[in-house]
């Protein structure tokens, strides 16, 4: 085993001792060991070090104490073999979740103008938390949450860290999951035109789930490094991309004001001749809002918030990048959340422009009350299940690396681990969908609380607690505005927590309508 020989590496190279003089100049080290590439013989170890990231070594050894330590990077114990393209698409898929469905209706209740400022805010913050983070990481040489959650506050901040990444995850998986449950039936039903089910097993969506988590879910969280499924998350964003066209297709093939199918006995042609009506854009219900504020427009802020969560799969698909630096992780998240801010951006304004203030908090029932049976709408459902079902593998992937970190933290990759976890995991997820069908009220309260931290309370602290002092004083710009980060954190946190137990009060359901 030569494992520990990076380690060597990298303190005896004088190079890299001149590269870092008090903690400073930490990119060009990183570049020089970088190309220190590790022998060959590694090449066949290296997949385990992706899930078990600065857990090959003790953590004792790891996290030595001593300023020398401090200013050690161990970048050599990683070499990624995932292209950069394929890192996007992960990093891509990772970001767009079933949210993308609730958007419109977010754009009904703030306008398009404050929509557009409010979505813009958003992406620049994540990309600037996915810099803290990949900032921090550069300088102690840790490509693990956790561990950077253990370098800065000890055993409680990895324990944080972990908690929250499973938490906000599983929530996740298993919104993704609800949405197989409950539309994956509805597919079926509407391809084979049966109008009233009786009781057939393959119109149960309990069985459908399982069906979809063995059968496709479970394979692909058994993958041992997570750039094996960029081309899964090729295919995702394929079907999101399909999606967004028949949406901005729809817009000009609908009529306004919409003929509700319940009230509507016509056929679909004469429908379409409606559309063709002269003045039908002169109604009032048919002009677009360039601001608006109503009662349900502090809800959708959180929504907004949200819409860029990846922030626990960054540092394993840095990990895994080939020829890995922080600028060029950058730019994959750049370049990620670019895509993604159009997408989303498209997606909210041709569904909004289609239905105006009758957009619902799911988009693809608001097309289902003008016709059930439309075949296009049928096909964005399948792509829109196909999507979401690829993405839990990857959001998998993190809760299965926190749970190893927080448990097994000096071992290295294990077969029988590995796949232990991902069955025990997914059988868990499956069985909150199964049997407690009003869990979302739940994980609304858990996205409320761990999301803020993922996304801007951890990367701040990290961040201050982790870059040297005498690199950037307390008192410094880029320290201040971490702080400041990580206040508009505790300002989203309690938002969305007021928003939550208003909503709870008050017996409605907004806030986990748009999951």
């Amino acid at each position: 085993m030569s494992e520990d020989k990076p380690a060597e590496t990298v303190e005896t190279t004088p190079a890299e001792g001149n590269a870092i003089p008090n903690g400073k100049g930490h990119e060009p080290g990183e570049e020089i060991t970088a190309s220190a590439k590790t022998p060959p013989a590694d090449d066949g170890e290296n997949p385990h070090r992706t899930e078990n990231t600065g857990a090959n070594l003790p953590e004792s050894q790891e996290f030595l104490s001593g300023v020398e330590d401090k200013k050690t990077t161990r970048f050599t114990d990683f070499e990624g073999k995932t292209s950069f393209g394929m890192s996007v698409f992960n990093l891509g898929n990772a970001i767009m979740g079933s949210g993308i469905l609730g958007l419109a209706y977010a754009m009904a209740n703030t306008g398009v103008v404050l929509f557009l400022v409010l979505l813009t805010v958003v992406a620049g913050l994540s990309s600037y938390s996915i810099h803290l983070l990949l900032k921090s990481s550069g300088i102690v040489g840790i490509r693990a949450y956790e561990q950077l959650g253990y370098r800065a506050f000890g055993t409680p901040g990895k324990m944080a860290a972990g908690i929250a990444i499973t938490l906000q995850n599983i929530g996740a998986m298993s919104s993704y999951l609800y949405i197989v449950k409950y539309e994956f039936p509805l597919v079926i039903q509407a391809f084979l035109k049966v109008d009233k089910p009786a009781g057939e097993w393959y119109l149960n969506g309990n069985y459908l789930v399982i069906i979809v988590s063995i059968g496709v879910i479970l394979p692909l969280a058994l993958m041992k490094q997570l750039g094996y499924l960029g081309y899964t998350s090729g295919f995702s964003l394929s079907c999101m991309v399909f999606f967004l066209i028949s949406v901005i297709y729809k817009k000009f093939n609908t009529p306004c004001p919409f003929v509700d199918f319940a009230f509507n006995g016509t056929t679909k042609s004469v429908v379409n001749i409606s559309a063709m009506e002269p003045g039908g854009e002169e109604n009032p219900a048919c002009i677009p809002k360039m601001a608006n504020l109503n009662s349900q427009t502090a809800y959708t802020i959180p929504i907004l918030a949200f819409a860029f969560v990846c922030h626990p799969e960054v540092l394993p698909i840095y990990t895994e990048l080939r020829n890995a630096t922080k600028k060029k992780m950058q730019h994959v998240a750049n370049i990620s959340i670019a895509v993604m801010y159009s997408m989303y951006f498209l997606a909210a304004l041709f569904g909004y422009l289609t239905f105006y203030g009758e957009v619902e908090a799911e988009l693809l029932h608001t097309y289902s009350r003008i016709d059930p049976y439309d075949t296009l709408i049928l096909c964005v459902r399948v792509a829109v299940l196909t999507a979401v079902t690829l993405t839990v593998p990857i959001v998998l992937f993190p809760v299965r690396r926190a749970i190893q970190q927080m448990m097994f933290p000096n071992k290295t990759f294990n077969w029988p681990r590995h796949i232990a976890i991902a069955f025990i995991l997914l059988t868990f997820i499956n069985l909150l969908v199964i049997f407690a069908p009003n869990i979302l009220g739940i994980f609304g309260i858990i996205g409320a609380t761990s999301a803020p931290c993922l996304i801007f309370i951890f990367p701040a602290v990290f961040y201050i607690r982790i870059v040297p002092k005498e690199e950037e004083p307390l008192r410094s710009v880029p320290k201040i505005l971490a702080a400041c980060f990580a206040g508009i954190g505790f300002l989203f946190m309690i938002m969305s927590l007021s928003f939550i137990i208003i909503d709870w009060t008050s017996g409605t359901s907004k806030a986990s309508s748009g999951h």
